[in-house]
């Protein structure tokens, strides 16, 4: 059994960065695949980006490519989430999650563990 929890949500201002974190417990993510979903208000949780814990690769929704870095410290098993030059689109409720690393991590159904979500707003 995984536990996950959020922390770094906030209220920014547009351009703004903000780093959020996920701190797992009850067993390392060393075979696992993490990954960071959202859900704006009136909106379906989607996707936003995963990291497959072995081999550090990477993948990301199109809408945050080259502004968000999803990385992960083995030290702490923690997954992270850096997000630059945020825009108002970008608010909504920010979920770590984790999974099979041999799924490729876009999908919700792909996520047995979920953390409780940090919320981010991002005001013009």
């Amino acid at each position: 059994q995984v536990q996950l929890v959020e922390s770094g949500g906030g209220l920014v201002q547009a351009g703004a960065s903000l780093r959020l974190s996920c701190a797992a417990s009850g067993r390392t993510l060393t075979n696992d695949r993490a990954g960071w979903f959202r859900q704006a208000p009136g909106k379906e949780r989607e996707f936003v980006a995963t990291i497959q814990w072995s081999t550090g690769n990477r993948d990301y929704a199109d809408s945050v490519k080259g502004r968000f870095t999803i990385s992960r410290d083995n030290a702490k098993n923690t997954v992270y989430l850096q997000m630059i030059s945020l825009k108002p689109e970008d608010t909504g409720v920010y979920y770590c999650a984790a999974g099979h690393q041999n799924h490729v991590g876009v999908r919700e159904s792909e996520y047995a563990y979920w953390g409780q979500g940090t919320q981010v707003t991002v005001s013009s």
